[in-house]
């Protein structure tokens, strides 16, 4: 072949004498094709499922964005008027604040629990077993969780499990009122001191019995009780009887000690001068009582409120001040066991000699643990507390079925005012749309951070 022949191959092939192909016969400039395809089928068997996300997904979210602009009516064109109204309602800003709360602690105690029970877990012989019962609430929906743990939070003891534990504690430690639900006969002398206890309305003197008649004493405190005695007058001294002001049959005289009433042993009576507790003293099991008079004379005497608190019932905790943290306790139930799988299975790719060679170099157990472990499950860490997030996002039926009716607007979240705006008792579609739109808004950037990552993931 002469020079002007290689020339012209050269030229005709961008210098290149096999054609600009690799050896496979793919174009070099370009991405590989599959051969034999067509655009218009690919989008044959796209088609589809294109048209059923825009009628599941697109054609919502632009319908909920049309309608957040009109009024109630759907009629009205009122511009961002609902944005502004959902901001001003304290229903919704208690609401969005609550989601907040969601936000940062459901996720990250889910998490945090997942990654423990995952590394525990692996250290034991029955760890299968453990997943097994953690991850076991997944199985159960939100409705029959929310049922169980209604139940779990009850007040009455006797039927709530946490209040049936807590009462157990705390009875456990804390000795019982003596007399609770007692209060002192009208005219006595006795009047409510702002504690739940009673103070006499004069001072005392020594030499001078007092009497303390009460009422109201439940019949079981008093069974085996003995007669009161009345009080003897002593020099010196600040005596007095408190007794159950009540003669079975009818009869009796109104503070007035009758033969046949019951003494009140145990009452704590103080003397009180000027706000501070000068003596006290326990009635004995005839209801007498005996202050030295140096020091209780011109006091007055107080029966505390501990001598008449009702029983121990436990913790309210659906009452507005303890029903969200109640509320997030049941979902970590129900999805820590999700947390622990997710971060089990990345536990289960991360190299062992790793882990060996660190405790080869004199590695304590916390520091592979927060040196190597850690760091190497970040990704999949990160997975699970972006989904979680999302997750509570739009959490509804927890807090539906959970809260009762006077703790409801304290427990109160975007999604539940969603639902309660667009097909509640005060229907305002427009406004439900709005905080619809609202909702789609906060999930965007945790969305956008999921599919960089995933982007990150597929480059490697």
């Amino acid at each position: 072949m002469s020079d002007a022949q290689v020339g012209k191959v050269s030229s005709g092939h961008g210098g290149r004498p096999d054609g600009g192909r690799s050896s496979s016969g793919r174009p070099r400039s370009g991405r590989p094709r599959v051969p034999g395809t067509r655009p218009w089928i690919a989008a044959g068997f796209l088609l589809p499922a294109l048209l059923l996300l825009g009628a599941l997904v697109a054609y919502p979210i632009g319908f909920s964005v049309q309608r957040s602009l009109f009024d109630a009516s759907g009629k009205g064109f009122v511009g961002l008027g609902n944005y502004g109204a959902m901001f001003s309602d304290d229903g919704i800003r208690t609401a969005l604040k609550n989601n907040v709360v969601w936000v940062v602690v459901a996720p990250t105690v889910s998490t945090v629990l997942g990654l423990v029970f995952a590394v525990l877990t692996e250290r034991i012989r029955w760890g299968t077993a453990f997943k097994l019962i953690v991850f076991m609430p997944m199985a159960i929906s939100m409705l029959a969780a929310g049922i169980i743990f209604r139940l779990v939070y009850d007040q009455d003891p006797q039927r709530g499990v946490a209040n049936a534990v807590w009462v157990g504690v705390h009875d456990t430690f804390a000795d019982p009122a003596p007399f609770p639900g007692a209060k002192p006969r009208p005219g006595s002398g006795l009047a409510p001191s702002g504690d739940g206890g009673f103070t006499t309305r004069s001072a005392v003197r020594a030499g001078a019995p007092v009497p303390l008649p009460l009422v109201a004493v439940q019949p079981g405190d008093v069974r085996d009780a003995r007669p009161a005695a009345a009080a003897r007058p002593r020099p010196g001294a600040i005596t007095g009887t408190v007794w159950l002001d009540f003669t079975r049959g009818g009869g009796g005289r109104p503070n007035v000690l009758d033969g046949n009433e019951k003494g009140l042993a145990g009452l704590t009576i103080e003397a009180v001068e000027g706000g501070r507790v000068v003596a006290s003293a326990t009635t004995a099991a005839d209801g007498t009582f005996s202050l030295p008079g140096e020091r209780a004379a011109g006091a007055r005497l107080r029966l505390p409120a501990a001598d008449f608190a009702e029983a121990y019932r436990g913790v309210d905790w659906l009452g507005p001040a303890l029903v969200t943290p109640a509320i997030i306790g049941s979902y970590v139930w129900m999805w820590a066991g999700f947390a622990m799988v997710l971060i089990a299975a990345g536990l289960a790719g991360v190299p062992r000699e790793l882990l060996e060679a660190a405790r080869v170099d004199g590695a304590g157990e916390w520091q592979v643990f927060r040196r190597i472990t850690v760091p190497l499950l970040a990704p999949v860490l990160l997975v699970v507390l972006v989904t979680l997030m999302i997750n509570v996002l739009k959490i509804f039926d927890l807090v539906y079925i959970i809260a009762p009716g006077s703790s409801l607007r304290s427990a109160n979240v975007l999604a539940l005012q969603l639902f309660q705006s667009s097909f509640g008792t005060d229907v305002d579609e427009g406004l439900g749309s709005a905080i619809a739109v609202f909702l789609l808004l906060l999930v965007l950037p945790v969305m956008y951070v999921n599919l960089r990552r995933i982007r990150k993931e597929r480059r490697r």
